[in-house]
């Protein structure tokens, strides 16, 4: 999956320092959440690119402000931050497309959505474009009843041998299929490439189908 975090520090890293305000750099720190030491890095990378300048002020602080080659680069930053987002978007989309067109061919009667968050929601979106509506969203991490109308199950005990389980965890997606693959329950996984879950020696054994976008083989 894309790492976008990198840009969006950096895009909250030149916001903090639109004002001009004067500040040091454990308050730049503690505002945009990165620690003392990146803050430190990022000031320098800026200043010496011309996207920052400092002036000195009482007790041991400083001005730092954007140049216009500052705003410039923000503005290019954020740009960047969008087109990433909606390629994202349309990969996520396209590969959940595929995964339930080939359910839909196979005439699968219980899916299950693993996962809860905004890949589940683009997974929703998917599957109900082909016509499928998800039996329930698997999440063991919270004390709601539904997401989007579909019942959660908290347990591995809630899902069935002819579930089709399909991946949307986006947290910690390895984690969970290493914990479904140990459960007799789940017997067929779905899980998109851009995931780029890795599977354990042993898969075939344990009877776990794992698709990907466009082969729909067995792993």
């Amino acid at each position: 999956m894309p790492d976008k975090s990198d840009t969006q520090t950096e895009i909250n890293f030149l916001s903090a320092l639109e004002s001009g305000e004067v500040t040091t750099q454990m308050r730049l720190s503690q505002r945009v959440s990165i620690s003392v030491g990146l803050v430190n890095a990022l000031l320098k990378r800026a200043i010496h690119k011309g996207f920052v300048k400092a002036r000195t002020a009482p007790a041991k602080r400083y001005a730092y402000y954007l140049t216009p080659k500052g705003f410039t680069e923000k503005s290019r930053l954020v740009a960047e931050y969008l087109e990433t987002s909606l390629d994202f978007f349309r990969l996520v989309r396209t590969e959940y497309g595929e995964i339930f067109e080939r359910l839909k061919q196979r005439d699968e009667t219980r899916v299950i959505l693993a996962g809860r968050g905004e890949l589940t929601e683009i997974a929703l979106l998917s599957a109900r474009e082909q016509g499928i509506e998800p039996a329930a969203v698997f999440d063991r991490e919270t004390n709601a009843e539904f997401f989007h109308g579909l019942v959660i199950i908290r347990q591995f005990d809630g899902l069935r041998a002819d579930d089709s389980i399909v991946i949307t965890e986006s947290r910690y997606p390895q984690s969970l299929v290493n914990d479904l693959l140990s459960d007799q329950n789940a017997t067929t996984l779905l899980i998109p490439s851009f995931l780029q879950i890795s599977m354990p020696m042993g898969s075939e054994e344990a009877n776990i189908n794992a698709d990907g976008p466009t082969d729909g083989g067995a792993v």
